[in-house]
């Protein structure tokens, strides 16, 4: 990773101008230092968001200046991210990036971008989604014990359906509870499978969770969102820098480890050389996948609240 003396530094054959310019001013995290995170924990990166649409939060600027989202390719971007055309709901076709490489993880940065958000489906066959996300959300009253708990619940009724799962702390408030799926199933299956599932812990436990995005119906309580389980919905990337105070990083764990994490904020760019000594549980749980059946299906709709 030379240094250059114009200023620039180069990195998987990408010039990353301006390295030094600081992009979270409370962490003294700069740019040069964002890319070489990336680098970093590039190959495991890639493994998990390679070949999938991508929405990213650029902060050209840092955190002092404006943060976006950008779900469509516009110009200026390299040539290492990829582009793809995607049938809308409007019926119109947009242009999608997403990645092959670790190059194009590098690229992203040198356009500023700190978070990365992937589809749940890759580019070969979109209309067929290949993992489920329950975002457990808790409201910002709620001690982090409580989402714990939440999780281990929501990780035992997958167990009893038959459903392995992984944890992921966010590097926000949350924890993600995710089950990798093969790709037998529409995205109406996924979506209506996550729905009952969330409704039916809400029902059980009104006091406790909602599955309803309303934010008066959240107070005190955790919001399982279901909802990025949509066809074009995205969600955080396991090891991503969020655009957030301090620079945490979403992270995958072990459920015998969740247990003794104090919130979902704690991990940082410097925690990642020791973590990648460690096997990744989300690149397991992708090596290990599980079928949504006819029979698991049958049995959601047998539970799904009449009103709905």
């Amino acid at each position: 990773m030379p240094e250059r003396d114009d200023k620039t530094l180069e990195i998987s054959g990408i010039n990353i101008t301006h390295p030094d310019q600081t992009m979270f001013p409370d962490a003294g995290l700069r740019k040069g230092d964002l890319a070489r995170h990336y680098h970093r924990i590039g190959d495991r990166m890639r493994d998990i968001i390679a070949h999938r649409p991508l929405s990213l939060v650029r902060c050209p600027d840092g955190l002092k200046g404006d943060c976006f989202y950008q779900r469509h390719v516009n110009r200026g971007f390299p040539d290492q991210l990829r582009e793809i055309d995607i049938a809308e709901k409007s019926g119109g076709t947009g242009k999608y990036l997403y990645l092959t490489s670790v190059a194009g993880l590098i690229g992203a940065v040198q356009m500023g971008t700190v978070e990365f958000h992937p589809w749940g489906a890759r580019t070969d066959d979109i209309e067929k989604p290949d993992r489920v996300i329950f975002d457990l959300d808790p409201d910002k009253e709620l001690d982090f014990a409580k989402t714990k708990k939440a999780a281990f619940e929501m990780r035992d009724r997958l167990s009893d359906l038959g459903l392995s799962s992984t944890a992921m702390v966010t590097g926000g408030k949350g924890i993600h509870v995710i089950v990798h799926l093969r790709r037998t199933v529409s995205w109406d299956d996924v979506k209506g499978f996550a729905k009952t599932l969330a409704t039916t812990m809400a029902d059980d436990s009104p006091d406790r969770f909602t599955a309803t995005m309303s934010k008066e119906k959240r107070s005190g309580k955790i919001f399982i969102d279901w909802l990025r389980n949509e066809r074009s919905a995205t969600s955080i990337a396991p090891y991503a820098v969020r655009s957030r105070a301090g620079a945490p990083v979403a992270l995958p764990v072990r459920w015998a480890e969740l247990d003794d994490i104090d919130a979902a904020n704690v991990f940082h760019v410097g925690d990642m050389e020791n973590r990648l000594k460690r096997a990744c549980p989300y690149l397991g749980g992708q090596a290990d996948l599980q079928t949504l059946s006819k029979s698991i299906l049958e049995e959601m709709q047998k539970q799904k609240p009449a009103d709905n």
